[in-house]
């Protein structure tokens, strides 16, 4: 039989055991694999395909999922230089990733996550939902295009748990309506269900405040979308819009009705609505006037405990912390938070009552150049939610990992990545054909083996061995990666200086070694020459005799 055959015939006969097994334990097995695993067991066989993409088992493997901290960090020009979009994964050890999210392009600007899918900003006239581990990616007409003033923080998207729905809604500012001088209010909110052809427009109760929203921008918990609005009547000055994306009703929640105290040297005092362990919180400090993102003084997060009787309960109240990030500032049992320096750092906290102090910092990554108010924090998945079935309603598609970087404004950008990959195989170059190669070509000359090993011996004491270069990755490195490739290849590049500088220094006397024994052996020869002319003369006249 062919060996080709043998092999088919084995293969087959292991699938056919496998599949011998009880469906719920192969599904019990697939159900602990993270997802880049199981896209590859879905090409095995018929059975593995139809289990992976049953919609049941993609339920249960999406509660099965580990959560990710996403950090995004939004397109921005610093100091005359370009930056795009960039996304960094942390997982629950706290480990970064490596590469740059495919489905992130370089204008890009993220405005929700929910169960493994993202939702993305364009400039264009279309939004994109992708999927951040299957690389699916869903195209949406915007409801208004050309929208003049929109934003990213005006749209949002959640997931109803009961009706199994996805929707992405949209603040639609008065300026586009009859009152154009309310340009800073809405009274509409546009609602588009994934599969639907078209967005329908919800009218609100009154007019809520746009600033708020641009400002602290918005969350979906369970099904319902919060936001801040103006209060002027409340202590705090503000209140909690709620939006059930089953009924698509609004209510109002008031904030608890102890006054925060304000500090002489703060400025004005910003509120954030954010979600720690799945629950709706109110995070408020006071700012610098000229930074509002800036915190001055204590920083209070209060959470709400009874949506129902609008109960809430003060967490935190922490000292000496720069910037926030939001929607999500806490990962696992920890504080994420941004200091002016540059540096992201995770904090655990220990609470005395309600005063909680800062313990165990760990510094998680340095994300300049990028602005420490240009960040947003994302709890997330990664899952095998399918965009392919909402097909009629968009353009589904795998983004192509050049989408958007073609554009003229991000050549600079590709020449730098570009030049780095040159430098990289331009250094390995030079440390493969320096001197070592061409002080070990010299060795073959020198017919002692014992000579040749002493010398063979020294080379290697001035001259140390390079490592193998090894091969570069195809996909685009995130930005804190990118940074630790550069101070790699500055470090390998000073590395190499020195050494040809010891080079430089050894070169003579490792030549003035091989000069000499050349000359010795010369020499012995030349000596041995001589003493068989003589020999042989001297035979030569004893024959004669």
């Amino acid at each position: 039989m062919v060996p080709n055959e043998v092999n088919s015939k084995k293969q087959r006969n292991e699938e056919c055991f496998i599949n011998c097994l009880p469906r719920d334990l192969i599904e019990r097995v697939f159900l602990r694999l993270p997802v880049s695993t199981l896209l590859m067991c879905v090409g095995v066989c018929k059975p593995w395909q139809n289990l992976i993409r049953d919609p049941q088992f993609v339920t249960l493997h999406l509660k099965h999922a580990s959560r990710f901290a996403l950090l995004f960090f939004g397109k921005e020009s610093i100091a005359g230089e370009r930056h795009p979009s960039e996304a960094v994964l942390i997982d629950e050890a706290w480990s970064q990733s490596t590469y740059a999210v495919p489905v992130v392009g370089p204008d890009d600007i993220l405005f929700g996550s929910c169960n493994g899918l993202l939702g993305l900003y364009t400039k264009t006239s279309s939004i994109k939902i992708a999927n951040l581990a299957t690389g699916e990616c869903l195209r949406l007409e915007k409801p208004v295009k050309n929208l003049k003033g929109d934003h990213f923080s005006f749209y949002s998207f959640g997931f109803h748990p009961l009706t199994k729905e996805y929707k992405i809604t949209h603040f639609l500012g008065d300026c586009v309506d009859v009152c154009p001088q309310n340009k800073d209010r809405f009274n509409v909110i546009q609602v588009y269900k994934l599969g639907d052809e078209t967005w329908k427009d919800i009218r609100t109760p009154e007019g809520l405040s746009l600033n708020c929203v641009r400002n602290s921008c918005s969350i979906n918990v369970d099904g319902t979308m919060y936001w801040l609005t103006e209060d002027m009547a409340a202590n705090w000055q503000h209140a909690v819009m709620s939006f059930d994306l089953d009924k698509e009703s609004f209510a109002r929640i008031q904030l608890p009705a102890s006054v925060p105290e304000d500090c002489a040297s703060g400025g004005p005092r910003q509120y954030w609505i954010t979600e720690i362990d799945w629950k709706i919180s109110i995070s408020t400090a006071q700012t610098y006037p000229s930074q509002p993102r800036r915190l001055v003084g204590e920083l209070q997060i209060w959470t709400l405990d009874n949506k129902a009787e609008q109960s809430w309960s003060q967490n935190y109240n922490i000292q000496a912390i720069d910037y926030i990030p939001g929607p999500n500032l806490a990962h696992g049992e920890k504080l994420l938070a941004q200091c002016r320096d540059g540096n992201l750092y995770s904090y655990e906290l220990l609470a005395e009552n309600v005063t909680s102090k800062l313990l165990k910092m760990a510094k998680l990554l340095d994300f300049s150049p990028h602005k420490p108010d240009n960040m947003q924090s994302y709890i997330c998945v990664k899952s095998l939610v399918r965009l392919d079935v909402y097909k009629k309603a968009g353009i589904v598609c795998r983004p192509n990992q050049r989408e958007g970087w073609e554009l003229e404004k991000w050549e600079a950008w590709q020449h730098m990545i570009s030049k780095m990959e040159e430098l990289w195989s331009r250094v390995h170059q030079k440390e493969h054909e320096s001197i070592v190669c061409w002080l070990n070509g010299l060795l073959p000359h020198v017919s002692d083996d014992s000579i040749r090993q002493q010398i063979g011996m020294k080379i290697g004491q001035k001259f140390p061995v390079f490592p193998d270069q090894q091969p570069r990755s195809l996909r685009r490195l995130n930005l804190v990666e990118q940074k630790r490739d550069l101070e790699a290849l500055l470090a390998r590049i000073n590395n190499y200086v020195e050494i040809i500088k010891g080079v430089t220094q050894a070169l003579e006397s490792i030549n003035s070694m091989i000069h000499s024994v050349i000359q010795d052996q010369v020499g012995a020869s030349s000596s041995n020459a001589v003493i068989f002319s003589r020999n042989h003369s001297e035979g030569e006249d004893a024959a004669e005799t």
